[in-house]
């Protein structure tokens, strides 16, 4: 449904952040501080199983902010700067819910208003809830573990599946076990959106892809220290990363 192969709601989620810290790093967001939070909800129809966005229902944004700026000023400021240039105007309309600082003053943020971070955030980090999950976070394991390291190369097969336009939509489940090489099960899903079986498919997945551990990180390079860009805006839809750059598949 993106250029990006992700949900358009954790994209453009992604997105209002960015501009946030771009503009709160280049000092025109003054009053800015680092912690900030947006979520975005989307109205969706299905077209032969693919998902089509139709609009923008809800926005939400939080950020922390100096005690010298006023709340109407922030809501304007976050409206008319991040909201207005980062969501495309065909997504907005007179319906549309806006929830900017909702709780009111955001003075106090990061870990000493909320503690806890390692071991969370694993939907921000992937699909905004879209999909499914195993359940194992990525920030603070390595690459040797499977909840990291076969994410990645689902994620890879996934993407190098749609943009082979061999399907629309796409999930791809693994599972492992300790001290087995080979993957337990591998199983595509393509919502009705692919003109091959799901028997065809998943042929196509073991003709072109070796997931067994170690192969995974041989062919993604996960042995090179990249993992820092990974820790802000999710590790998914960014070109910057070895799996986000399709295989191309032979069959």
């Amino acid at each position: 449904e993106t250029e990006e192969s992700m949900p358009l709601t954790v994209v453009l989620a992604h997105k209002l952040n960015q501009r946030i810290s771009e503009l709160r790093r280049n000092a025109e967001f003054w009053w800015a501080r680092p912690d900030s939070k947006t979520q975005v909800t989307c109205e969706y129809y299905f077209k032969e199983g693919a998902c089509v966005p139709k609009r923008v229902h809800t926005v939400v944004v939080s950020v922390q902010h100096s005690e010298k700026i006023s709340l109407e000023e922030l809501r304007n400021e976050i409206m008319t700067k991040v909201i207005r240039v980062v969501i495309p105007e065909k997504y907005l309309d007179d319906r549309t819910v806006f929830h900017v600082n909702p709780c009111g003053l955001f003075i106090t943020g990061g870990p000493q208003s909320d503690a806890g971070l390692t071991g969370r955030k694993i939907i921000v980090d992937t699909y905004g809830g879209w999909g499914a999950h195993g359940g194992g976070a990525f920030s603070g394991k390595d690459f040797t573990k499977v909840d990291r390291s076969a994410a990645y190369a689902a994620r890879w097969v996934a993407k190098s599946l749609v943009k082979a336009e061999l399907c629309r939509r796409c999930l791809v489940q693994v599972s492992y076990a300790i001290g087995v090489a080979e993957p337990l099960s591998i199983t595509i899903f393509d919502y009705g959106t692919s003109h091959k079986s799901q028997a065809e498919l998943l042929k196509i997945v073991k003709k072109n892809f070796d997931l067994r551990p170690g192969m995974i990180v041989r062919e993604l390079n996960l042995r090179t220290p990249f993992y820092q860009q990974t820790s802000s805006y999710g590790h998914f839809g960014r070109d910057i990363f070895p799996w986000e750059k399709p295989k191309k598949l032979v069959f």
